[in-house]
């Protein structure tokens, strides 16, 4: 498939490199106008594809029973993963951790195509910090623990956007995460491969742990993609 015009409507150099928000026209009919983020001119995410996202905090969702739900999300990007969360009433509070606060500065400003809808939710508080380390910290004695923590940063478990992120999917770094979850809390973490590694260290943090995979239509690169889902409970 031949893709159309490109306009960059941002782009930032930032401790990770430089970061990209631009819009893409697909020769589809009616054209179809898409949001893309990349780094360093590769691609990272994109408004088209968001099934993985979407399932990410729905199944999560799904696997508590609870309301007046606590979640953390590790990631903001464009914003589908914390909308998906929003969706559902039995949350009463979405905190969002970014690693890189121009993806922030997206969204307040209204730039991303969730913008309007994310920034009226009073539920939500997006954040700049680093997620990995906030779970690998001892969690504060004065913060509520949290219900459903989500995790949509790195690429997958063998590739990563930081180096200091590899010791999360350990059993030592998922034992650490595993503190800043309330009693039947649910981990979930987004992954583009699937990664048998991963899913046997948290068989031995956790007592329930499923995987699950989201299979899409890719037509910009005109294939099949499958992403990988890791959920975990006690």
């Amino acid at each position: 498939m031949s893709l159309l015009d490109i306009e960059y409507i941002d782009c930032e150099q930032t401790t990770i490199g430089m970061i990209c928000l631009r819009e893409r026209t697909l020769p589809t009919e009616p054209p179809t106008v898409i949001t893309e983020i990349t780094l360093d001119h590769e691609f990272l995410m994109s408004s088209y594809n968001t099934a993985s996202e979407r399932a990410l905090s729905s199944v999560a969702l799904e696997m508590h029973e609870g309301t007046d739900l606590r979640v953390l999300v590790g990631g903001l990007g464009l914003g589908y993963t914390a909308r998906e969360v929003l969706l559902s009433d039995r949350v009463g509070s979405l905190r969002v951790i970014e690693f890189v606060p121009q993806v922030i500065g997206w969204m307040e400003r209204g730039l991303i195509p969730l913008s309007a809808e994310l920034n009226a939710d009073p539920r939500l508080e997006a954040v700049h910090g680093d997620a990995y380390a906030i779970l690998a910290a001892e969690p504060e004695p004065e913060t509520p623990l949290y219900d459903l923590i989500l995790i949509d940063v790195d690429h997958s478990p063998d590739e990563m956007l930081g180096d200091g992120n590899a010791a999360f999917y350990s059993e030592a770094g998922l034992e650490r995460a595993k503190q800043h979850l309330a009693p039947g809390g649910v981990l979930g973490v987004w992954s583009y491969a699937e990664h048998s590694p991963f899913a046997d260290a948290m068989r031995a943090s956790f007592a329930e742990v499923r995987v699950e995979s989201v299979v899409f239509e890719n037509i910009v690169l005109e294939e099949s993609e499958t992403n990988w889902l890791f959920f975990a409970r006690d």
